[in-house]
Order: C-alpha cells, then sequence, then structure tokens
C-alpha cells in the first residue's frame, strides 16, 4: 500500500519576496546549465539525524538526475546545517559558494512516534525563503517523504511538476538469449524498494500503470496462449480481461481508468478494440485489413494514436475516440511504431527503424517537429514521466559472450541527461507511474 497513512503537510510561513524572489530555471532552452544548489543535512537528534542525512541525500541525487540542478559537496559548506535550519541562514556564508538555492530541513519526533519534516527553500542571492512545508507521516515514510520534497523543489524552481514520487514497472530479464525468463517487476524511479510481481513461470511484456497507479496491465503468455491481464498492486490479484478466439496484446489504459484499449487478432486481421472495465463490454475501433496495434490515448481521453501498416509501412496515425477521422501523421523515411501521447498532450514519442538502426523521436499530433533524441543497435518502448519532460525506454546491446543485454535509461525531453535505471539485472519495456497517491 503506498498511500501515506498520517501524513500532514503544512505551509511554513514565507518572507515577503525580495526582488530576486523570481528564482528559477529556464527550461525552454534546448541544453539547460545545471543550478548549483546547496541541499544540507536535515537536522535531527539521536536517529532522526540519520534520517535526516538519508534525505537531504535523496534529495540531493533526485534533482541531479534531473540535469536541471548541480548539487554542491557539503564539505565545502561554511555554516553547520543545525544552526542553518535552526537559526536561519547566514547568507554571507553561503555566497561565496555560487550557491544560487539554499535547502535546509530539520526532523523531530512527535509523542505519537510520528515524525515530523520540515524543509526550506532559500534564495541566497536574493536573501529570502522562497517555499516551505512540514509533512507529518510515520517513520517508515521518510524516503517518500525525500521525493515528495524534491517534487516541491523541482516545481518552486522550474515551474514544472515534479516526478521523483513515482514509480517505475518493468520486465526483468534473465537467463541465456533463446530462453529469457521475464518477470513484472517494479521500483521506485530511483531503484528502490524493488520487487518482482510475477515468478518468471511465464512470459510476460508491455506492462503499463492505471491513472491511479494502483494497477497495472500487461500481455502475459500462459500455457503459450497470449491474453491481456490485469494486476492490482496492493493485493496482487491478477485477472484476464477477456478470454478471446485470437491473440490480445498491446493494452493501455484510457486516462480516467475506466477502459483499456488493445489489439486483438481475429480472421487474420489485427484491430484496436477498446474495453469498458466496468461492464465488461468490449467495442471495435478500427477495421482494416491491415495491424492495427500500439493504442495510446489522449490525455483528454479525445483522441488515439496507434501504429498501422496499411500504408505498406508501419506508420503512426491519430483518430477520435470511437474509431472516426482516421489521419496518419508520419511520412518520414523509415518505419515507425510504438506511438505514446505526451501527459501535456502536445506531443507523441514512438519509435523509428531506419538504416539498421533504431530510434527514439517525438512528434507533434499534426505530424510536424519531429525530433530524434536517441539512437542505439536497438532501442524501444518509450514512456513518458508524468510531467512530460522525460521519457524511458530500453536498449539492447548486440549478441556477445553473455548473449544481448537489455538496460533501462531516462532522457530529457531535449534529448541531453541520458541516465541510466538502476535495476538488479536487465529491463526491458519500463513504463512510467503516475504521481504517487
Amino acid at each position: 500500500m503506498r498511500k501515506l497513512i498520517g501524513l500532514f503537510i503544512f505551509a511554513l510561513a514565507l518572507a515577503p519576496f525580495s526582488a530576486r524572489a523570481d528564482l528559477k530555471i529556464a527550461v525552454t532552452q534546448g541544453r539547460v546549465e545545471p543550478m548549483p544548489i546547496a541541499i544540507t543535512a536535515f537536522a535531527g537528534d539521536g536517529a532522526n539525524a540519520q534520517i535526516g542525512s538519508q534525505i537531504s541525500d535523496i534529495v540531493s541525487r533526485d534533482l541531479e538526475s534531473s540535469g536541471l540542478f548541480r548539487p554542491l559537496n557539503p564539505a565545502s559548506f561554511i555554516q553547520d546545517a543545525r544552526s542553518a535550519a535552526l537559526q536561519g541562514p547566514r547568507f554571507t556564508d553561503w555566497k561565496p559558494l555560487n550557491s544560487q538555492a539554499l535547502v535546509t530541513g530539520a526532523i523531530t519526533a512527535a509523542p505519537d512516534g510520528r515524525l515530523r519534516v520540515e524543509f526550506r527553500l532559500w534564495d541566497v542571492y536574493g536573501e529570502t525563503q522562497v517555499d516551505g512545508m512540514a509533512y507529518t507521516t510515520t517513520p517508515q515514510n521518510w524516503r517518500r517523504i525525500a521525493h515528495i520534497i524534491a517534487d516541491s523543489i523541482f516545481k518552486r524552481l522550474t515551474g514544472e511538476e515534479g516526478y521523483f514520487d513515482t514509480r517505475v514497472v518493468y520486465i526483468a530479464e534473465s537467463g541465456p538469449f533463446n530462453n529469457r525468463v521475464k518477470r513484472l517487476s517494479i521500483m521506485d524511479q530511483d531503484g528502490a524498494n524493488h520487487r518482482y510481481l510475477t515468478d518468471g513461470s511465464y512470459m510476460v511484456l508491455t506492462p503499463r500503470f492505471s491513472p491511479s497507479a494502483q494497477e497495472i496491465t500487461y500481455l502475459a503468455y500462459v500455457n503459450n496462449k497470449p491474453r491481456v491481464y490485469l494486476y492490482n498492486i496492493d493485493t496482487g490479484r491478477q485477472e484476464v480481461l477477456g478470454d478471446f478466439p485470437g491473440m490480445s496484446f498491446a493494452p493501455r489504459f484510457s486516462p480516467d481508468g475506466n477502459s483499456v484499449a488493445m489489439s486483438l487478432a481475429t480472421g487474420g486481421n489485427t484491430n484496436i478494440y477498446v474495453m469498458d472495465l466496468r461492464t465488461r463490454q468490449i467495442k471495435q475501433i478500427t477495421n482494416d485489413p491491415s495491424i492495427d496495434t500500439a493504442a495510446s490515448f489522449s490525455p483528454d481521453g479525445r483522441r488515439i494514436t496507434f501504429e498501422s501498416d496499411r500504408s505498406g509501412k508501419q506508420q503512426i496515425y491519430i483518430m477520435n475516440a470511437d474509431g472516426s477521422n482516421q489521419q496518419r501523421i508520419t511520412f518520414g523515411e523509415g518505419r515507425y511504431a510504438n506511438p505514446v501521447w505526451s501527459p501535456r498532450g502536445d506531443l507523441i514519442a514512438f519509435t523509428k527503424m531506419l538504416g539498421g538502426k533504431f530510434y527514439i523521436g517525438v512528434i507533434k499530433p499534426d505530424g510536424t517537429g519531429e525530433r530524434l533524441l536517441v539512437t542505439s543497435y536497438h532501442v524501444e518502448g518509450p514512456s513518458w514521466a508524468p510531467n512530460g519532460r522525460y521519457l524511458i525506454y530500453f536498449k539492447e546491446a548486440p549478441s556477445g559472450q553473455g548473449g544481448r543485454s537489455a538496460k533501462a535509461y531516462m532522457i530529457d525531453l531535449t534529448g541531453y541527461n541520458e541516465r541510466l535505471l538502476r535495476t538488479p539485472g536487465d529491463a526491458s519495456d519500463p513504463a512510467w507511474s503516475p504521481l504517487n497517491p
């Protein structure tokens, strides 16, 4: 269960804004110079001192991983963390470090055993507080509190929503290339709290989160029969979404979580269908002799993007959610697949195959502005962060002595700051959750 039990949030008093209270990173450029930021250990007594240090470490790693911040080395700090948190910062001690922003925090224990964690964000050159919150929750939730604080800082300094308090579901791969074991797996976006959801006795593919982040839909081959399943993360309950006569694959939730779009192969044709999860009624929305698959809803639920080979090779199309007004939007060289609509609604990510290479790219829904962000021997399966600024995907290296190796990565929408996701072993088909409830 991921919900924070007994979490109370309080806004800390903000000092009046100074002339520099507009402290913010401009993220509209192609490449952004990371903002220097000082993040002190959160002050606390006894065991809380260790938790405070761990919280500040996670906040630092979260912000650094975004590519937009450069946390300074704590060894360079002049003022100690405790006095900065409890008495306020001496800005003359922070300006020589060229730190534009400063984060201080403190942890105290309540009589009922819960923790009160507070943080404050300071504009060093403006000498003013620009943000501050306090959270009261159970001690085991300290890691989530760190991600929530990082999200708050990210939003205040970039103007965009954060993405740190999220999870990633993916396929954990192991074994020889010709006999891979594929297990459904889940972890926090930073790799913590990793666990396997299936035991590897059957193959699983293409997991996707529900909008509530509490359910996952995926494809599984049970008894060599491909079926779309629904997995409840809290209870571990799995159920088949209909027992159709042909193959079913490529499932994805609608934005309201009430429906799942999927592809069904019947009578030699593959078309897109939408199932109402409340009634289990299914509706066919494409009817073409080609292969129509990989449906993805727009964030308002009014349109769907999908791939089809009706033109002779894979291309990306969009249509209304009822299947009407189908339009092709890609006309470049190569083949296009795996379209995924951005949470912002402004872009569609895709996989492209051209000249013996694979690419991850983005394009506007009207077919303009195509940009290729990353290329590799095999790179596939883009999935958006909930703020629409980052993508995750997987790369597969050529066969070697140990067979092929698949790893999950993330990259900034600008094409910079590619980073490897931390997983215990090989990883494919990653998908980002919405912000945790």
